[in-house]
This record gives structure tokens, sequence and C-alpha cells, in this order.
């Protein structure tokens, strides 16, 4: 599997970003949420179009046979913490993954792999607003709520994300990103939410209705 880069931006630290994709997906009856299609094309096409550019490499985040997503040519990690253990550990998963594969990255941007309308900005706002505040974590918001599997990750706070999980039982992404300093970037929802994420069949019937109104936005 191949990892797609571009070249660093100039105006930011080398990041990957890796999109999660390690829901149960409960209530979509089931299954890969981001295999679903909008517009003729899967969730997931559509976030890694979006968000590879912004990246110096991507990953997906999945547990079980990485082999239904041998179609995008992207690294598939799993989990490295036991258990069904949530976003949290699919960020530890990703940080770590950096840590041995891209050494010279000191942070992960993260996206839910549920979100075909991720902002084309995401990445350097997010490293705007963490810089601006003097912090190592960023998170998304947008219409007045966070957005916390959204966000930035400095991968030198990886070994505390790990005894939080693993010890600790820490589960809630606020909890620990409030112990070390979260910034937050916000967007207008205007035409769109860019952090809609189609958790049921009604939120796949209302993104048609989207793409239809707006194209790809």
């Amino acid at each position: 599997m191949t990892e797609p880069a571009t070249p660093p931006a100039a105006s930011r630290p080398s990041t990957i970003g890796v999109l999660l994709a390690g829901g149960l997906a409960r209530r979509m009856g089931g299954g890969d949420k981001p295999l679903r299609e909008i517009g003729g094309r899967s969730i997931l096409a559509r976030a890694i179009e979006r968000l590879a550019p912004q990246c110096d490499g991507l990953v997906i985040n999945a547990n079980g046979d990485p082999a239904r997503f041998a179609f995008t040519g992207l690294t598939v990690i799993a989990d490295d913490v036991p258990g069904f253990a949530g976003p949290l550990a699919g960020v530890l998963a990703a940080l770590d993954h950096v840590a041995e594969h891209h050494p010279q990255a000191r942070f992960v941007v993260s996206a839910a792999a549920d979100t075909p309308f991720l902002p084309r900005d995401f990445v350097e706002r997010l490293h705007a607003a963490r810089e601006a505040a003097g912090v190592p974590l960023a998170c998304a918001a947008s219409d007045g709520r966070t957005h916390p599997v959204n966000a930035l990750w400095d991968v030198r706070l990886r070994e505390d994300l790990r005894h939080a999980l693993v010890v600790e039982d820490m589960r809630k992404i606020d909890r620990w990103t409030a112990r070390h300093g979260v910034a937050h970037a916000a967007w207008p929802v205007e035409p769109v939410d860019p952090f809609f994420n189609a958790n049921s069949p009604e939120d796949l019937d209302e993104a048609e209705r989207i793409v239809a109104a707006h194209g790809e936005i």
C-alpha cells in the first residue's frame, strides 16, 4: 500500500492525515459507513479527495480485514489498543504509525471517514488556530458545536494518550485534550456544514440532496 504525499506546505509543519473508519455503524445497520455511496461515489473516496492534498501522507484507521479498502491504495492501520476503545484508539494508532514510519512529521490530522464535505482548508486552519493559541492540539467546530474527531494532534503526546487509554480507561476525547490545551477553528455552515457526517440512511438521503443542489461544493 502507498501513502500519497504532497510537498510540505511552507505555512505549516509536516502533517500526516488519518481517516478514522473504525466505527460500528449501528445507526446505519452495520457495515462500513464510508463505503456507502453519495452521487455515485463512496463517502470515503470523497473524504480522500478532500484531505489527501492537504497532507504529507494519508492513511486509513480501520479494524478487521483491510482488503475492503484496497481500492484506495492507502495503508490501513488497525487499533493497537485491545477491544473497541473508540476514536482515541484510532488516533493513537495513527500517532504510533507516524512515529515509526514518518519521524519527520510532528503532527497527525484526523477526520471521520464518513464526512464527505470536509473543508479544503481543514489542515491549514487547524494549524493556524493551534499556533495562535500556543497549544499542541486543535479541533474543528461549526454551528456552535465542536467536532473532536476532526482534529490536529501532536505526535509527542502519544505516550500520554496511551496511558490515558490503557491505564485510565479514558474514552472521551474532550477529557484528554483538555489536559494539554486545545484550540478551536470554526467553519461556516453555508451552503453546507463541512463536518456533516452520514450516520443513518436519512443522512445519506440528505447528502444526496446536498450534492444534487450544490455539486461538489
